[in-house]
């Protein structure tokens, strides 16, 4: 079985913070194949940036997580690569009147869709979205 991992997963499994345990729980118990889009990595270059614009993280850290990041991703993980048609179905769940859904969150719904695999995150609303639109969520 394939896991999806949205950015509120990746980014406690190589940073320090509030979900970090849970996210590294979840991967020791289950040892599953993870997915990473390119999208979500592009996600992951936005957080580590704007750390360093607030001063959480100097430009040296930045650099060390980067390629910790691109280490990990290369050897631990499979790559999916956003489509069009990961788009296009996006923006039929954001027409979707009932759902809290922002645009990134929307795409990594039609990736994980797309991909047969299981979505994790640690957004509920996201994860309440998901379930709304079929797509199975891990219990993280």
């Amino acid at each position: 079985m394939a896991f999806y991992l949205d950015t509120s997963v990746i980014v406690p499994l190589l940073i320090t913070e509030i979900f970090t345990e849970r996210a590294r729980n979840f991967l020791t118990s289950e040892m599953p194949v993870l997915l990473v889009s390119d999208f979500a990595a592009a996600e992951w270059a936005s957080v580590i940036s704007r750390r360093v614009r607030t001063g959480e993280m100097t430009h040296a850290e930045a650099m060390e997580i980067f390629a910790t990041f691109d280490t990990w991703r290369l050897f631990e993980t499979q790559s999916i690569e956003l489509e069009p048609a990961d788009v296009r179905m996006a923006e039929a769940y954001l027409r979707r009147l009932d759902l809290t859904l922002l645009a990134p969150d929307a795409l990594h719904i039609a990736m994980a869709r797309r991909a047969g695999a299981v979505l994790v995150t640690f957004d509920e609303k996201m994860g309440a979205s998901a379930r709304n639109l079929g797509v199975d969520i891990a219990a993280a």
